[in-house]
Order: structure tokens, then sequence, then C-alpha cells
């Protein structure tokens, strides 16, 4: 080929975007009986279908003979010349003016021809066929410079194989990817037979499957999987060595895939191996039923598709793994992106609300400090996090936090627990124990419970934390220690002093720094994070995948009162945890409308409930209707608030002061 150049549609007189029009009509029949000048339509398979007399007796063939047939069926070794011609038609839909030289099977030399390749679209505008006028000119073969002839030829392959791989770049997804493999191979080449090898790296074989050509039907009966190092494949893949076989050699070869295609009629074969910076991925295979076919001077423009082919195999590879870790991570994200942890120092504390935020506030004052902390709040409201709180944030962060629950502990053992004792200081003590005292030492002590401490033990914690000394129990060395004593209680110890239950000096000792923990029916802002939290934290241990939580659900828990607090919530959760079958969270709303019998506890019930309706009335500076209005907030409507209120008998003086 010496000269390509783009034509103009008016060059022609065929237009590309709409029908013809009846002038132009006439001009196409014009061409098919005109007795000098080839015509010839084919499709995208590149198949003639249509031809009118000139052409067919320049190919010394008959019009019914043309009809079906592929270009290279007709042309022969020519066809090499012709068909990226029109493949780059089909694939950019610019007309292309060719002037190349060729020899058909039906002559003895080479001839010289000229033509023009234009797009026939159809009413999507799509390219679907293209259309060759025709000229054989009388030059003699001796003028033609075929080295010329045959860069040109090279570079119009280049450009074709670059077309069509922006394509196949530009396909991601795996379920994609082999079709699209598939027409690419087809359009540079159109083999008889193609397959890809793909090497599995946790099965340590290659998987086999043949690629689906158009007009072509599979020639392997399946799809396999074979060794990495086995024949026919091995030495590609393992060793990166173009092979190529030919008739005889796949007749003589053991390979039962080999000795198939040779019983299809494939006479050539060559295996290419598809790599990438990142390795070896296995072998791109083509067939042909041609003899002069993928020889030696076709090595670097095979190897040049293959790399094509490779790179977006890779590409997709990599584009999975990407959606894969992006689809993990949103997963992930239904969960952790409700989860208000005000930084590494409350880590365990879920929560948001602005009372949580006024007692981790007083948490950050009193924690550098070594004062006695006293945490107060109902059971269940989460005090040993507080406690915790307070001693990751203080000086002594490096060293033990010893926690004591008085209230689990029999009075009899209690003694033993806190101070020690010696061996032989009563009945049982066959060893000498160190209390949690001695353990505590440069460190953080909690009592939990600390109101069930029995009057007897007050005095010598007293002196533990006026003295900093104590001793074991049946002995008589003093121990010093520094400690850092938070104590807890849900118990009222002013009323207990009061009572003579505790004693005062103990309750001023401990009373340095009060922090009262509020209970969950004031933290309703927090109830959606807590639940989230304890969904997750649940799910994983229990290996179920939750991702959604009902609102209706959601709205129930936060009008809940919760009595037993946070402790409550999370059993709660771990019970509709484990009764969930599927990603959706199932709570049984019918436990949170159980009726309490008792003038007593309505009265109880009633006057929470008239409380927690203030509170929230005053967040929300008196609004009631609206998105972020007390109903709202509520999960009521704004009339059944408005009965609620009056029922209780709540006036605005109460909560707009």
């Amino acid at each position: 080929m010496e000269h390509i150049w783009p034509v103009e549609d008016s060059m022609l007189g065929i237009p590309t975007s709409e029908p013809p029009e009846p002038k132009q009509t006439s001009l196409i029949n014009k061409f098919f009986d005109s007795p000098n000048i080839g015509f010839a339509v084919v499709d995208s398979h590149l198949c003639y279908i249509a031809i009118n007399e000139a052409l067919a007796s320049m190919h010394a063939m008959t019009v019914e003979a043309h009809l079906g047939q592929r270009v290279r069926d007709v042309l022969g070794e020519a066809a090499g010349e012709v068909e990226p011609i029109l493949r780059r038609v089909l694939l950019t839909g610019d007309p292309l003016y060719v002037e190349f030289t060729a020899k058909l099977p039906t002559r003895a030399e080479n001839r010289r021809w000229l033509g023009n390749c234009f797009p026939i679209r159809d009413s999507q505008n799509k390219v679907v066929q293209v259309g060759a006028v025709v000229v054989e000119t009388n030059v003699p073969p001796v003028m033609v410079d075929t080295s010329v002839a045959k860069l040109a030829a090279n570079k119009l392959r280049l450009e074709s194989l670059l077309d069509h791989a922006s394509l196949l770049m530009a396909t991601l997804e795996f379920n994609d990817l082999l079709p699209a493999i598939s027409e690419f191979v087809h359009n540079l080449l159109d083999p008889d037979f193609a397959s890809l090898a793909l090497y599995d790296k946790n099965a340590h074989h290659l998987n086999v499957q043949e690629l689906d050509l158009p007009r072509h039907e599979k020639l392997a009966s399946r799809d396999e999987t074979v060794p990495a190092a086995d024949p026919p494949y091995g030495s590609t893949f393992l060793h990166g060595e173009i092979k190529f076989y030919d008739r005889d050699t796949l007749a003589s070869s053991d390979s039962h895939l080999l000795r198939r295609l040779r019983e299809a009629g494939i006479q050539r074969f060559c295996i290419l191996p598809l790599i990438t910076r990142n390795g070896t991925l296995g072998t791109l295979n083509l067939g042909s039923k041609k003899k002069s076919v993928y020889d030696f001077d076709d090595i670097a423009f095979l190897r040049k598709m293959a790399v094509q082919i490779a790179i977006a195999i890779d590409n997709a590879g990599a584009y999975r793994q990407i959606k894969e870790l992006t689809e993990k991570l949103n997963k992930e994200r239904l969960y952790l992106q409700d989860e208000v942890r005000f930084d590494h120092r409350f880590e365990e504390i879920i929560g948001e609300s602005e009372s949580l935020r006024r007692v981790l506030g007083q948490v950050e004052t009193v924690a550098p400090s070594d004062a006695s902390v006293l945490i107060l709040g109902e059971t269940g409201t989460g005090k040993e996090l507080i406690a915790r709180a307070i001693h990751r944030l203080s000086s002594r962060t490096d060293g033990n936090f010893i926690k004591l629950n008085c209230a689990a502990i029999p009075t009899g053992l209690l003694e033993s627990e806190l101070f020690g004792h010696e061996k032989g200081a009563f009945t049982g003590a066959l060893t000498q124990k160190v209390g949690r005292l001695e353990l505590a030492d440069k460190g953080t002590l909690f009592l939990d419970e600390v109101g069930e401490i029995p009057l007897e033990l007050q005095p010598k914690l007293l002196r533990v934390l006026q003295d900093h000394e104590f001793e074991r129990l049946g002995g008589n060395r003093t121990i010093k220690v520094d400690i850092r004593l938070v104590a807890a209680t849900n118990r009222d110890l002013a009323k207990s002093v009061s009572r003579h239950e505790f004693r005062s000096d103990l309750f001023y000792r401990l009373h340095v720094f009060p922090v009262r923990v509020p209970p969950l029916r004031d933290r309703v802002r927090d109830i959606p994070l807590l639940v989230r939290y304890f969904v997750q934290k649940f799910s994983k241990r229990l290996n179920k995948h939750i991702e959604h939580i009902p609102a209706e659900a959601m709205n129930a828990l936060q009008t809940w009162m919760w009595p037993g607090n946070v402790r409550e919530l999370e059993n709660f959760i771990e019970r509709s945890v484990i009764l969930s079958q599927g990603s959706t969270l199932s709570v049984p709303l019918a436990e949170l409308r159980i009726e309490y019998d008792g003038p007593q506890m309505d009265s109880t019930l009633e006057s929470l409930e008239r409380e927690h309706i203030l509170r929230v009335l005053r967040e929300t500076g008196g609004v009631i209707a609206g998105l972020h209005g007390a109903a709202s907030r509520l999960g009521m409507k704004r009339t059944t608030l408005q009965s609620r209120m009056q029922k209780l008998g709540i006036t605005r003086e109460e909560y707009q002061n």
C-alpha cells in the first residue's frame, strides 16, 4: 500500500448519517451497472453482502459466489492489505481513499488498485456496513515500490491496533472483559480459534477459556484447568516464549487440546505470553485454518496485541480489587460512621449528647489531679467507663487500674479482698494473699458500689485515704501505698449518712469531686449511636451481618424510659441480634410495651415521663412541631404530644424559664 487519505463524503456522493437520497441511490445504482468500476458492500464481519459484476470479474468469480463469503476467503493474501482498511472505517466512521498493490488467488501477478472505502450507517447513525468503489489500474508491477507499500500496510495495521485497544482499555468489569477481548481479537486477526489461559495464584494452575468469536463455532468442547507447567502453555507462561505450531506439529503433539484443534481443521496455532509489570498473567492462544498466518514476520504485531490484552486484564483485576475494597469499606462505614468517639481518650464511651459532654468535661478537669472522685448515677449508666477514662487521662495511666465491686463479695471476704491477709489469718488462709490496695499501688483503685461497704470496714478504708497505709488481715506490718481512689455508687450516700449507714468522714473524703452520670432517658440523642454500636459489637460476636435498623424500632427505642439504662439497652440489643435472621435487625418491640401493675409504678412512670418531656422541651427551646421540634425528637405526632402535656399538667412556664 502506498497512500491512504481521508476523503469527504461529497467526493463519493454517499451519505454517512442519513439514508441515501434518490439521486444518491441512483449514483450507487450506476456503480453497480458500471462495466469498469468495481463496487461492493461488506457487513461488520467483513462478509460480502453486495457486489457488482465488474468487481466480481476482477476477482474471476461470479457475483453469487461472493455473497456471504468473508473478504479473506475471496482475496486470500491480499486480504492482509484490505481488511485493516475496512475495519478502520467500521471503527472510526471516517471514509478512506486507498491505493495498494496485491495479488489475488486467481491472478498470477501483482496488480495495482485504487479505491474509496466509506461507512454506511443505520437509522441510529451507527456504522454497520462499509462500501467500496474499486478501480484496477494498468501500471506495471515493476513500478510499485513494495517496501513502501509494506511499511504503509504495517502502519495502518498498528493504527488499527491502537484504535481497537482504546475501546478494550475502557472495559473494566470482568464480566464484560472476555466479550471485549473476543471482539478485539476478531477485529484485528479474525482467527478461527482463540482462547485465554489465565493463571490462578491460589490454585497454581491455568484456567483455559475459549473466546466466543463471531461467525465461528467453538472448537474446544469445554473450558479446562491445567497445571501451569504443562504443555502446550507451560513454556510460554513460565519463560515468555512465543510458540508456533503448524499442521504437522499439531498432529504429532501429545496435547489433547492440540489434537482436538488439528481434528477441527486448525493448521496454524500460536501461543503468546500475557506479560505486564506485575508478572505473566497467562497466555493468549490463536488458531487459524489457513497455513500462511502467524509466522515470524507477525511476531512484533502479535506481541503488541498480547500486551494490550494483558494490560486490559491487569486493569480489570485492579479495578475489581478496588471495587471489592470499596464495597467492604462502605459496609463497615454503615457502623463506623455513627460511632461518635470524642477522641482516643474516650474511645469506649459512645455518645454526643450535651449531658454526656458535660460529664466528659468534668473528667478532663479532674483526671490530672490525684483527688478522689465519687461517680454517682443509676445502675447501668456506665460508671466504670468513666472511672477508666479518669485513669487513662491521669499521670497514673501506666500503673494498674484495679477494680473491686463491693456489693459482689460477701462481707466476711471483703476485708481480705481489699487489704489482703497473711497465712493463717483465718481458717482456710493457707497462703499469704496480696489485696487490691497493694495491687493498685502507683495506680488507681476503683471501688464500685462503695455504699455497700460494711460500717466496720469503713474506718480502715478512711485510714488508707488519709495516711496511705494499712496492715493485712492477720498481720502487724504496715504497708505503704500510693493510690488514687475512684468510687462509684447508685445509692444516695447523703441519705445513708443521715441514717447512720455510712460514715460521714468517709463520705466527705470520697465526695471531693463528685461526677454524676446522666441516665439514658436524659441522653435520647445518644440512643441511635449506642444501638448501632451494640449491633456491630454483637453481630461480629455472633457472626451475623446486620445492615438495617427499622425506623419504627429506632423510634420505639428512643421513646422507652430505659430504667436499666445503657446496660439494659445493651442486653436488649444483644437479644435482638440473636433473634435477627437476615440483614435487618429484628427488635422485639412488644417487650418495650409491658404494662406495669400497681398505682405506685404507674405514678413513678408517669413522673419519669413528665420529666423526660420537660427536658426535651427545654432542649428544643419550647418548639413542639417541625423537624427539630420536641414531637419529632420524642417520636410522636404534634397533637399526641400536646395531649400528653395536657394530661401530665405541663405548663409553658415550666419549660421556658
